[in-house]
């Protein structure tokens, strides 16, 4: 009997070491922004395209995906949202490079783009004040439900909702300076 429990040990302790974990990846991001990620407008002179990302190992249970991009490092004293895209249903697992532009209909169809500090919807890239890197974090949320709000609402309101609907996180950095 104490052998059948130690199998039985082992084999679990082996199942939960090769547990997968909820993971963001980009083919575009290298670390550090590009002139095709930086905003063009506030003094840069960007393509202001949207990162190609991907995600894998979706907690069970996740209803819809939430995205975003997010500078701590601004100078405003609350930071700066520069892309919100949330209710992605749950089986898309990527966002193609160029979907926080709405004008092009990249983005799945369902998937709604909130307005950013930039004042509105869709992707806004980075344009640090000259001087020190600033850190965008890039996170998606696997959710246990869509949001009920509309891309009129505020970030912080959005972000209220995503932290209440969360299952799980995974996020990436990117570096800007100029």
């Amino acid at each position: 009997m104490k052998k059948i429990i130690l199998l039985a040990s082992v084999i679990m302790i082996g199942k939960l070491s090769f547990a997968q974990t909820f993971t963001l990846k980009s083919s575009d991001i290298g670390g550090q922004a590009t002139n095709k990620e930086f905003f063009n407008g506030f003094g840069c002179s960007g393509q202001n395209i949207s990162p190609e990302l991907h995600w894998e190992n979706t907690p069970a249970g996740t209803q819809s995906f939430a995205v975003t991009i997010y500078d701590k490092d601004a100078p405003t004293g609350s930071g700066f949202w520069h892309w919100l895209i949330f209710n992605i249903p749950a089986n898309i697992m990527e966002l193609k490079s160029g979907a926080g532009d709405p004008s092009k209909s990249i983005a799945p169809a369902d998937a709604i783009q909130a307005v950013t500090d930039f004042g509105k919807p869709g992707y806004g890239g980075p344009c640090p004040p000259p001087g020190p890197s600033h850190e965008y974090l890039i996170t998606v949320y696997a959710l246990k439900s869509k949001l009920q709000v509309d891309k009129t609402a505020t970030p912080a309101v959005i972000g209220f909702n995503i932290f209440f609907a969360t299952l799980a996180k995974a996020s990436i950095v990117m570096y800007g300076q100029r």
